[in-house]
């Protein structure tokens, strides 16, 4: 695994949230010790982007100075590789410019980007929902994966984890960091068990002091549970997960939903609809019933940490005990 992704408090990437993540829950998750990351899409307008890399750059440097005994985590921004993205390549040459540590890609890759991100000394992580995407992400240079499986916030795939990064592992010795429905240190620890390297974890993300999301999206993570989160291609073209409860106040039958046209993709409206993906329909996984209040970052990864831990000491002593045997 790459040196960058082995400096970690525990095995995790913060994955990027459209329009939730931004400069201030990056820097909160860095200096807890686990990958931070946001979508360069939120970072609007465009120039905007220079300015949030600048300040991710300059606090994480500062935090190092005066904390040498627990340095910040790098970071990471999230490009959408899609042909209705038309700022990739100025966001590209923005992220060339900080020398950006993990790009993290989705729905495309292509190897000229990978190319440049290693040209500036960065690695890339490609997203994907099968087997056939990770191939081809590691075909045109990906250095590592992140296998979306079932359950998982925004954009998810319909694998079993389990299968899913078995198949992955027959071929592919790299990076793995497993996204669906983690947000408990068992779960950490489980994606491990599975042949992952991290966990990928979003949507307990949104329920921090740090999100950028509206008091009712983040009491809607606290209050919610697996059987609150609906599936639909509805909202942007393309399968996610999201909050049963957004789709009703946005006057929606969320058992009712109809399919939109995949060749329609729509980051911004709600394709369909008058709501709005992410704004007024707010994304998911199935993980979200573990978590019970709005708190601190570091709150949330320090209990991540202890929990983790504490799973790691259980399987030990369980998988020691004679009747095992």
């Amino acid at each position: 695994m790459p040196s960058i992704l082995s400096r970690l408090r525990i095995p995790v990437i913060g994955s990027p949230l459209f329009i939730v993540s931004g400069p201030e829950l990056v820097i909160a998750q860095c200096k807890a010790g686990i990958v931070g990351s946001f979508p360069a899409l939120n970072a609007r307008p465009q120039t905007l982007l220079d300015e949030w890399l600048h300040q991710i750059t300059e606090e994480l440097a500062a935090w190092n100075r005066d904390n040498p005994d627990t340095p910040a985590a790098p970071y990471a921004v999230n490009q959408i590789v899609h042909k209705s993205n038309d700022r990739l390549d100025a966001d590209i040459a923005t992220c060339a410019k900080w020398q950006v540590p993990i790009t993290i890609t989705s729905l495309g890759a292509r190897e000229d980007l990978n190319t440049a991100v290693r040209n500036w000394g960065g690695i890339t992580l490609h997203d994907v929902i099968n087997d056939r995407f990770a191939r081809k992400a590691i075909e045109k240079g990906a250095d590592g994966l992140i296998p979306v499986a079932t359950g998982a916030g925004g954009h998810a795939g319909t694998l079993s984890p389990f299968a899913f990064v078995a198949e992955l592992r027959e071929w592919f010795d790299g990076p793995i960091a497993l996204s669906g429905a983690i947000a408990c240190g068992t779960s950490i620890l489980a994606a491990q068990a599975a042949g992952a390297d991290l966990a990928y974890i979003g949507s307990p993300f949104i329920a921090t002091a740090e999100a950028r999301a509206t008091d009712g999206y983040k009491n809607g993570i606290v209050e919610g549970s697996a059987s609150d989160i609906v599936y639909s291609n509805l909202f942007t073209g393309v399968h996610g997960n999201y909050l049963r409860g957004s789709i009703v106040a946005a006057g929606l039958d969320p058992d009712n939903l109809p399919e939109s046209d995949p060749s329609k993709m729509n980051f911004g409206s709600g394709g369909n609809t008058e709501a709005k993906a992410w704004k007024d329909i707010w994304g998911s996984g199935q993980g979200i019933g573990s978590i019970k209040a709005v708190r601190p970052v570091g709150d949330y990864i320090s209990q991540l940490e202890r929990e983790y831990h504490a799973a790691v000491a259980d399987l030990a002593a369980r998988t020691n005990y004679k009747s095992w045997n």
